[in-house]
């Protein structure tokens, strides 16, 4: 049988990290993804905030499972290198904190124009990002999100293939949804390169995030 940690973007229960630990041994977990926290972003830590933050952590039991990054949330045409010196001290701040892995993305593609014009930049970019990321011991992990080259399953796959080794996947379904890609045969597609999923689900119909369960995000069949 299959054995998951459960981790929380712990953020999303309100509060600093003292409340965010407060939730999550409210809700059972031993695992946090952080992302916003009391100085803001962890993107934005330094290595003494990061410091800090693992001590609390450590006097409360609480481990990271990843780094809850908004590196490559920035669009395609926007300057690359700030991006890249903030992503090297968040490479060291997952040292810190005592995790492998740091979510990532892959830039927002102008609106409606063809994702396919700009893969050879995304995938520079990405290239940099995930050598010096694993020369320093740390994965970066590739989230689907909408409007970014990465958004549709296809391009996950075309990102994931190029970077085998490099980058793992992370699978979120709701993300999937609203982008009108089919859960289970993207699943199939990708699932080669899961590192980890995003329980969360989403209609089909409008793009609402929904409790999982209650959209078509096959959440259940996901798990099993």
């Amino acid at each position: 049988m299959a054995s998951f940690i459960l981790s929380a973007f712990a953020d999303e229960a309100g509060g600093g990290l003292l409340s965010q630990i407060d939730a999550l041994k409210a809700n059972g977990l031993t695992h946090i993804e952080p992302r916003g926290l009391d100085e803001g972003n962890i993107s934005n830590y330094t290595a003494e905030q990061a410091k800090a933050v693992k001590k609390v952590l450590d006097e409360n039991g609480i481990g990271v499972s990843s780094i809850g990054s908004g590196f490559g949330k920035i669009g395609i045409k926007d300057d690359f290198a700030p991006h890249f010196e903030s992503f090297k001290q968040c490479v060291e701040n997952a040292n810190i904190l005592g995790t492998e892995n740091i979510r990532m993305f892959s830039f927002y593609i102008p609106k409606d124009e063809d994702a396919a014009i700009y893969r050879d930049e995304v995938f520079e970019r990405l290239e940099k990002m995930a050598d010096y990321a694993r020369s320093n011991g740390i994965w970066g992990c590739h989230e689907n999100e909408k409007g970014i080259f990465g958004d549709i399953d296809s391009r996950c796959c075309d990102i994931l293939k190029t970077f085998d080794g490099k980058i793992k996947g992370i699978f979120d379904p709701a993300n999937f949804i609203q982008c009108k890609v089919e859960i289970l045969p993207a699943y199939e597609l990708l699932k080669d390169y899961i590192e980890y999923m995003h329980i969360k689900d989403c209609r089909m119909s409008d793009g609402f995030v929904v409790p999982c369960g209650k959209g078509d995000g096959n959440v259940e069949e996901l798990i099993r």
